[in-house]
């Protein structure tokens, strides 16, 4: 299978089952940037339920359609600060927090310009706390429909994708239930290394 997908801010769980599961993969580049998507954006579970961390970008009052590679993030206020604390409040006491933690700190550290870039340097520090080294591909134009290639560009749009996938233990799955296709640091944080026989297994 070979797929076409938007980078994004830690994958959620179908994001990164479909990467596992493909042949060939190519990332979408040459899009435009789109608000309330996962481009900046993902959904982690918190003591109070499925929570929302959302990058802050530069806006540009001139072109209404930015594309995705020219968007900047801003660091006007300390959202990397905002958002480790917020995994270290879920998942703290998850059986694999501090195995991975060291190795996630760069992306709360450093200031990449462009949130492309960032999201790229998410990918990579995943696929190193999974154990896989998945090569790929850039688009070098967009197009609106593309041949001999599954098209998984929707999995971009977190609000309308619900995969109900199958469960596995969650830090707080007693208060609030199993939560479906959360970010893929959920999956990591609780099932370590197994997270990628799990991914490779469900159906898309």
């Amino acid at each position: 299978m070979n797929i076409l997908l938007y980078p994004t801010y830690f994958p959620s769980v179908a994001h990164f089952a479909v990467i596992l599961q493909a042949d060939e993969i190519t990332f979408e580049v040459e899009g435009n940037f789109q608000k309330q998507t996962n481009r900046n954006r993902t959904y982690i579970y918190s003591p109070n339920g499925k929570q929302l961390l959302n990058i802050p970008i530069k806006h540009s009052g001139n072109t209404p359609h930015q594309k995705l590679k020219e968007i900047q993030i801003d660091y006007s206020e300390n959202w990397q600060k905002q958002h480790y604390k917020s995994l270290e409040m879920a998942y703290r006491s998850s059986p694999f927090f501090e195995y991975f933690e060291d190795d996630l700190m760069p992306l709360f550290e450093n200031k990449t310009k462009f949130l492309i870039d960032y999201n790229f340097e998410v990918f990579e520090i995943l696929q190193s706390c999974l154990g896989t080294n998945l090569l790929f591909d850039k688009t070098i134009e967009f197009i609106k429909e593309p041949e001999d290639v599954k098209d998984f560009r929707y999995l971009v749009d977190g609000k309308r994708v619900i995969n109900q996938f199958e469960s596995y233990t969650q830090v707080f799955e007693e208060k609030h239930g199993f939560l479906t296709d959360l970010s893929v640091l959920d999956l990591l944080f609780n099932e370590g290394r197994y997270a990628v026989d799990y991914l490779k297994k469900q159906e898309l």
